[in-house]
């Protein structure tokens, strides 16, 4: 028993792991730890389903698309609405921490979509 746990706890450090995944019939093989492929496939997806939407998506249509945003933000001026979405899009920095520069922030007023990006989010929040 003693020689299993000592062989076990020797090579241990040597193993790797790899995670078969099956989407649509197809099967793809990802290492254990490789978590940089993970979060630039789910930046690429985030850009492409980003790029199809339409102005006037209602906020529940693309919060089923998109599912969890990486932030939010909520504001009411008067009668109106706002909330922002952000999603990960582009990684700048490489500490493994997402920050809104990261993001595309997608704005909507009144659970319609106004505007995709910096420019009518910077709007917003100056006026």
């Amino acid at each position: 028993m003693k020689k299993a746990l000592l062989i076990a706890a020797l090579t241990a450090p040597f193993l790797t792991g790899c995670v078969i995944a099956v989407s649509d019939g197809e099967a793809e093989t990802h290492w254990a730890g490789d978590s940089s492929t993970s979060w630039q496939k789910q930046h690429k997806n985030n850009r492409e389903i980003i790029s199809t939407l339409a102005l006037d998506t209602n906020y529940q249509v693309v919060l089923n698309k998109l599912h969890t945003p990486n932030f939010t933000e909520l504001l009411k001026q008067g009668d109106d609405v706002y909330q922002v979405l952000f999603y990960a899009t582009h990684s700048i920095h490489s500490d493994g921490k997402m920050t809104k520069d990261e993001c595309t922030p997608l704005v909507f007023k009144n659970d319609k979509l106004i505007g995709v990006g910096d420019t009518i989010y910077k709007s917003l929040s100056n006026g």
